[in-house]
């Protein structure tokens, strides 16, 4: 909150001096019926139909528009499941506080006969009316069906005439049954769900133990990416438990803040290593490395050349992907600064520029922009990627922040004839100083794969948003570390004392191990790490006293893994890492003592990361997860929620007690 705060206020700073005055406006946004609190609902401020500033409420309902230009504006209110209601005649008056509060009621679903052909269904919304009844716009299940009558339905229940019951059908091509009774079949919209089953995701093969004996080294590339954590969140909130290879452990890890202590000194990162009793597994340990980067100074933030790179193509039109992305964009657009510069660049058939690159203060200019993206048409000019590319170099700034973020909904064709192609390119531009960061939107021909590659390739970060709610996340509370980054190819490297450590196991990071040697090589591509953000490493290790069984014969020609003088040091961690505007590394290294701790007598950080680490195994199948059970991870978590400002480990908790009940049907 406080990141946010002062990046508001920079921005405000940065407006030009001018003769025109200032007020304010505020107000609460809360149900009608209730008078609680709605929490992330949009207010935009708007004069002749086009949008002057932008909120989202907080999670009290409250809403807060400084520096508003003096005048009269509209007010628009809507959010998911609630009726849009316009305001007129508001008027801002010069050094005033004006106080504005919003009563809002839900909507009731209207809707018309469809006939369902697959076993996996989707319930659309056409249009909402006046109403108090529950709705839920998206809703999942498996019944095979192929009519339903008049529903509303909340989080796979429906309610009718105002009373509650459960959904259920027969098989595909049966009628419909609702708690035993035929039901109607003219007011109900189903469409087909295959769409999901067109995603992909790369094969993760899990990590296994290895000797210390032999491979007494751990290598790899640091990564902040967390889209896994927000896809998996989509899957379980529609119902259905997510693809095992959509699973990466380390991004379930890191999509949470820990609260480690910030740096001190020179070093761009604190190190915080701890070690305990193994939850799942009562014969190991686990050993956690917490990296925290120091917050940046307003003031010091670089200024952005960014150019937006949104796919409009037909696919683009649903709810969940070119009109999430145009939201996503307007809160951006609420951070920008004077200094900053923005451009948009379309692509769908062809490939053409909607805005070229405009300063931060003409937000109503880039607002207008946005508002008039429209997904299924082709533009004319250049191809994708490379106009973007070509946009982002006419308005490079040294030393600054020049970055590319791409928006799309998975397969896309950006305007180069393969995709080594596509990578060669997004390299090179890398290594030029012009970073690619991607943002994925929607479900169905999603390629997870192929958007977490190009981040990588582009020393960006890659997040996917599934709600208003991520995009605030993702671009206004951790903005400056989703777009500046403190360090660039960064790597770990956990030497492991074999006096001590039998054997280990890093527990995800399957797609970021490095060879050993490339650890002290600069020329190797590793992870960029922005300010503001954590990076959290699990071990699972088996101590060397308690290990009954050697994997392989001991070899001929090693030295002795007996010396007294380390008899204390469990590992050595190294860190090598890029300053941003460096070509050359910069190595840290520190060591872990032996210091073993019960579980549950461990920080609430270490204790936190294992619970999300055991839920992915849990969620993986993994032949690694031991004694893991949701009811142990619940409770663990719910030891943990001191540290949680947002909401997103209690969120977490819904989530796992959301696969319990599904593990259970």
């Amino acid at each position: 909150m406080i990141k946010k705060l002062c990046l508001n206020l920079l921005f405000f700073l940065t407006i030009p001096a001018s003769s025109q005055q200032f007020g304010e406006l505020k107000g609460r946004v809360t149900e009608r019926d209730t008078s609680f609190g709605i929490p992330f609902a949009n207010v935009t401020l708007q004069q002749s139909g086009h949008i002057i500033m932008a909120q989202t409420t907080d999670v009290d309902g409250y809403y807060h528009f400084k520096n508003v230009p003096a005048g009269t504006y509209v007010i628009k209110c809507d959010g998911i499941g609630l009726i849009t209601y316009e305001f007129t005649g508001i008027l801002i008056e010069n050094k005033k506080n004006s106080i504005f509060h919003i009563k809002m009621k839900e909507a009731v679903v209207e809707m018309k006969e469809y006939v369902i052909t697959t076993s996996k269904i989707r319930l659309n919304v056409d249009k909402t009316v006046e109403g108090s009844s529950y709705k839920r716009q998206d809703i999942m299940n498996t019944p095979s069906a192929t009519t339903l009558g008049i529903v509303n339905v909340t989080a796979g229940c429906y309610s009718r005439d105002g009373v509650a019951g459960n959904f259920s059908g027969s098989r595909q091509g049966s009628t419909v049954y609702i708690d035993g009774v035929s039901v109607r079949s003219d007011a109900t919209v189903y469409t087909p769900y295959d769409e999901l089953e067109t995603e992909e995701y790369s094969t993760i093969d899990e990590n296994r133990f290895q000797q210390t004996t032999i491979s007494p080294l751990s290598t790899f590339s640091a990564d902040v990416d967390r889209a896994s954590y927000s896809v998996i969140r989509r899957y379980l909130k529609e119902e259905m438990l997510p693809p095992k290879n959509s699973i990466r452990i380390e991004e379930m890890i890191n999509y949470f803040d820990y609260d480690y202590p910030a740096p001190i000194g020179n070093d761009p990162f604190s190190i915080n290593m701890e070690v305990s009793s193994c939850p799942w597994n009562t014969k190991h340990e686990i050993i956690s490395i917490g990296v925290q980067t120091p917050e940046l100074d307003p003031s010091l933030i670089p200024p952005s050349n960014l150019v937006m790179l949104i796919d409009v193509s037909g696919s683009m039109s649903a709810d969940d992907k070119l009109p999430l992305v145009k939201t996503s964009l307007k809160l951006l657009v609420n951070q920008l600064r004077n200094e900053d510069k923005i451009a948009i660049v379309v692509y769908a058939g062809n490939a053409g520029l909607v805005l070229p690159a405009t300063n931060g203060y003409e937000n109503v200019k880039i607002i207008n922009a946005i508002d008039k993206l429209e997904a299924g048409g082709s533009t004319a000019g250049g191809q994708g990627i490379k106009l973007a590319y070509q946009i982002a170099k006419e308005n490079f700034i040294e030393n600054g922040n020049n970055r590319i973020v791409l928006c799309t909904d998975g397969d896309f064709n950006v305007g180069v004839s393969s995709e080594t192609e596509l990578e060669n390119l997004i390299t090179a531009e890398r290594d030029k100083g012009i970073f690619l960061t991607v943002l994925g939107y929607g479900t169905g021909n999603y390629k997870d794969n192929k958007m977490e590659i190009l981040a990588d390739k582009g020393n960006g970060n890659y997040s996917y948003i599934d709600s208003q709610l991520e995009a605030e996340k993702v671009l206004v509370k951790e903005m400056v570390g989703t777009m500046f980054a403190i360090a660039k190819d960064v790597k770990f490297q956990v030497e492991f004392n074999p006096g001590v450590v039998s054997s280990y196991r890093l527990v995800g990071y399957e797609n970021r191990v490095l060879e050993n040697w490339e650890f002290n090589d600069d020329k190797r591509d590793a992870g960029e790490i922005g300010h503001g953000h954590t990076v959290t490493v699990l071990y699972e290790v088996e101590l060397k006293n308690n290990s009954p069984i050697q994997s392989q014969d001991s070899l001929k020609y090693q030295a002795s893994v007996s010396k007294p003088q380390f008899a204390n040091e469990m590992l050595t961690l190294k860190i090598r890492y890029k300053p941003r505007e460096k070509t050359e590394s910069v190595l840290i290294e520190t060591v872990l003592e032996k210091k073993f701790t019960e579980f549950s007598n461990a920080s609430e950080n270490h204790r936190f990361a294992c619970s999300v680490a055991e839920f992915g195994m849990f969620l993986r199948d993994s032949e690694y997860k031991g004694t893991s059970s949701l009811t142990k991870i619940i409770e663990q978590a719910k030891a943990c929620k001191k540290f949680d400002e947002e909401g997103l480990r209690a969120e977490f908790i819904t989530l796992v007690k959301t696969v319990a009940s599904l593990c259970e049907g």
